[in-house]
């Protein structure tokens, strides 16, 4: 049924961390309707696409009212009367209506909003979950909880020298039974820290206790692991964030208060998967450093090395990735792309190349739970959301809850990480 956009509005809200971000709401000549928010991240890579922010003084600089105003006074007038199924079509308007690279003149966070709400109408108008609406009869799969359990790096109190230490929970059958081992594991590593030091801190619902190594990290991680009766079922990640450590002046990396070399660096992260069930390293080196990031993942071939900031969910970057070698996976973010198109084909690229994909939040989100249909349709292996016990986080759990119940027995869940099956490459 065809189905015209009538009206889109858009206001501003506050995401999960208090900054404001875009709500946009998309409505169609028959009625369907579409509300979509965008999120923000606090450690952002050079290449991926910028929000608009007012600056001043006024919520810091971080109010989106121009942002707002774009939507109205730009963006409706030039989508309104159009199919609200020509996602494509659309998404090419925002692009060209913005007209830099980096969407920096209309502002990311608006285009974006734009784009989800008109696929949340989308869906609606052609009477499809949105999981189904994305990817057709074969997005059947629910994705491995990948989640930040210990916090370090720039934006934590802890001194462990990595921005995210993270567990993989992928040795179960459903996506239900991973989610419940996920909060047992969370829970019991809690209990243990706070049996240790007391009141440990939170960032962004991961613990940052007081502990100074990686080591000193893992043998923890493990330790509730086994607690929660989960030996043997998760694997662990890192997320890096090379970029925060490159010391460009010296040409090194700084860990744990020592300069290592590019090759110390390398050796370093070799050890640490020959000592532990390390499965994922996230953006290990400088995020324009593909080079490094080819030589770790020749040395590395079985692990998942990702690029975040190296790859921006960038299509251009992706295919240099790929061409030098450089990671064999891709963490996906629909805000580093700026319209629901871009980040798509990002992910299918990522597919037809043999990478893995990982669908990612950002720090700042919202409760909005787009990427969870998202990361069905596009059967990624994994989905990053951090611990379950902020809403913005389990608003997507609860989401792929949902779809494996709405599913029912033609659900399928990841499995081994990496293994893309059939259905999803066809």
């Amino acid at each position: 049924m065809h189905d015209t956009i009538r009206a889109v509005r858009a206001w501003e809200i506050l995401s999960g961390v208090g900054r404001p971000t875009v709500e946009v709401e998309v409505t169609t000549a028959h009625g369907c309707r579409g509300t979509a928010s965008v999120p923000a991240g606090t450690s952002t890579g050079a290449h991926e696409a910028k929000a608009l922010y007012d600056g001043g003084t006024r919520y810091r600089g971080y109010g989106v009212r121009k942002a707002v105003e774009n939507v109205h006074r730009i963006i409706a007038p030039a989508v309104c009367g159009m199919d609200v199924r020509a996602q494509e079509g659309i998404d090419q308007i925002l692009i060209d209506l913005d007209g830099t690279p980096l969407k920096e003149r209309l502002g990311a966070n608006a285009l974006l909003a734009v784009s989800l709400a008109v696929a949340q109408a989308g869906a609606q108008a052609a009477g499809l979950p949105l999981y189904r609406y994305l990817g057709g009869l074969t997005a059947t799969r629910l994705p491995i909880p990948l989640a930040t359990v210990l916090a370090g790096g720039h934006h934590s109190p802890s001194d462990l020298p990595f921005e995210d230490y993270l567990i993989s929970v992928r040795g179960f059958v459903s996506f239900g039974d991973a989610v419940e081992a996920l909060s047992a594991i969370h829970g019991a590593l809690g209990d243990r820290l706070r049996k240790r030091f007391g009141i440990v801190p939170d960032v962004g619902g991961a613990y940052a206790p007081p502990l100074a190594s990686t080591e000193e990290a893992f043998d923890t991680i493990l330790e509730a692991v086994a607690q929660a009766g989960c030996a043997g079922k998760i694997s662990l990640g890192l997320d890096v964030v090379g970029s925060d450590l490159y010391d460009r002046q010296a040409g090194a990396y700084r860990v744990g208060g020592k300069h290592l070399s590019p090759d110390e660096f390398i050796a370093h992260f070799v050890a640490l998967t020959e000592q532990y069930p390390l499965d994922i390293i996230e953006d290990p080196f400088d995020e324009d450093d593909f080079a490094l990031h080819a030589a770790l993942t020749a040395r590395l071939p079985a692990k998942r090395i990702v690029g975040d900031d190296l790859f921006a969910t960038s299509v251009q970057r992706l295919a240099r990735g790929i061409a030098e070698r450089a990671g064999n996976s891709l963490l996906l973010k629909v805000n580093q792309a700026g319209t629901l198109t871009e980040a798509i084909r990002a992910g299918q690229l990522a597919r037809d190349s043999g990478y893995g994909t990982i669908v990612s939040l950002r720090s700042g989100d919202t409760d909005d739970s787009f990427i969870a249909d998202l990361a069905v349709g596009l059967g990624a292996e994994q989905i990053k959301l951090g611990g379950p016990v902020r809403g913005e986080r389990n608003a997507k759990y609860n989401r792929l809850l949902v779809i494996e119940q709405d599913l029912g027995t033609g659900a399928g869940f990841a499995g081994r990480l990496g293994r893309v099956p059939a259905q999803a490459r066809s």
